[in-house]
């Protein structure tokens, strides 16, 4: 939202100040999003058949709501306590843990499905070996980036001299990350929602309960149309071309051929517009790959899609700053040796 709404963006600017502005919004934001969700969870549950909720009643509402937006709150606290005093996102830790933990009971049950049905074993041998090709490829995407060379001009201030160096602008294949594939998936389930809310005498809602149900061929088509709009859309609101064009006119930096102002401007659009269209392509097979691993290999548990998206991406945060720490205490090691040498001589 600091990309789209001015209040938000002032307060991104503000340092620590807006920092915990923002935290202190986000907090009231999870309470009200949580609510919400809590709220519909009730209802759905006092409206299944079969009688799951015995005496489905003011106080189970208030007790489900309760229960609900507590256990939210006390995980959002623990995930701002790990990002305190540990190492990486908490809350994308938290995520990550849970789509992790399923996994190794999907395994437990392919095999026990193997060893009932031992014409099985060639199909989950591929599957496996699919996964790990996938996978790969996800890092590999995630990690691609187009490099744009920079020519800082040097400066004499005084007796220093500042740029007359070269270095680039890494612009990612994959700059929205998972956001496309969330985006898409909320889209399309509000229609369907309202669809199954009215559909229950027959008639279009019906069909249209229909057309919008995971499979369906408009449904998938929707699906990766939405992907790549919202890729091509989030990158736009989080990279702004006349924005990086000025701050290298302001620095005296120029790309290498190419005008400063208007024409930089014009040239890193043109580069974002054709990196974004073949991640936004490969994440959106990705996000339909779950339902491919189903019914092409008979997976039986859930694999693609935006959980290993966010696994992968966690991930990599994560090794990228713990890297960065054990550099920090490496070189810290090494100035603390040389003093003691320097007291010692």
């Amino acid at each position: 939202m600091g990309s789209i709404i001015p209040y938000f963006e002032k307060l991104r600017k503000e340092g620590a100040d807006g920092q915990k502005k923002l935290n202190q919004i986000t907090r009231y934001g999870t309470v009200a999003l949580a609510a919400f969700n809590a709220i519909t969870i009730t209802v759905w549950l006092t409206n299944l058949s079969g009688g799951v909720v015995p005496n489905p009643g003011v106080l189970f509402h208030f007790t489900g709501i309760v229960t609900l937006v507590t256990g939210t709150m006390i995980v959002m606290w623990l995930g701002e306590q790990i990002t305190e005093h540990g190492i990486g996102n908490g809350i994308s830790l938290i995520i990550f843990a849970g789509i992790i933990a399923r996994y190794p009971e999907g395994f437990i049950r392919m095999f026990q499905k193997v060893a009932v049905e031992p014409t099985y074993a060639w199909k989950a041998i591929f599957a496996v070996l699919l996964m790990i090709a996938v996978t790969a490829a996800v890092i590999y995407v995630t990690e691609a980036t187009r490099k744009i060379p920079v020519q800082y001009a040097k400066r004499i201030v005084g007796r220093k001299v500042y740029g007359g160096q070269s270095t680039y602008i890494p612009l990612r294949v994959n700059t929205a990350g998972v956001i496309p594939i969330i985006f898409a998936q909320s889209v399309l389930m509000f229609p369907a929602t309202i669809a199954a809310f009215f559909g229950t005498g027959g008639g279009f809602w019906v069909t249209l309960q229909r057309w919008l149900s995971p499979g369906a061929a408009i449904y998938t088509i929707l699906y990766v149309a939405l992907i790549i709009f919202f890729a091509y859309f989030y990158t736009a609101i989080v990279l702004n071309p006349t924005e990086m064009a000025e701050n290298m006119v302001k620095y005296g930096g120029h790309i290498p051929g190419k005008k400063p102002g208007k024409r930089t401007a014009e040239y890193i659009n043109t580069v974002l517009t054709r990196i974004t269209l073949p991640g936004a392509v490969f994440f959106a097979f990705i996000a339909l790959l779950p339902e491919i691993m189903s019914n092409r290999f008979d997976l039986p548990f859930y694999f693609g899609g935006t959980g290993l998206i966010i696994v992968v991406g966690v991930a990599l945060d994560t090794l990228q700053q713990i890297e960065s720490h054990l550099v920090m205490r490496h070189y810290d090691g090494f100035m603390k040796k040389g003093k003691l040498r320097g007291r010692s001589r």
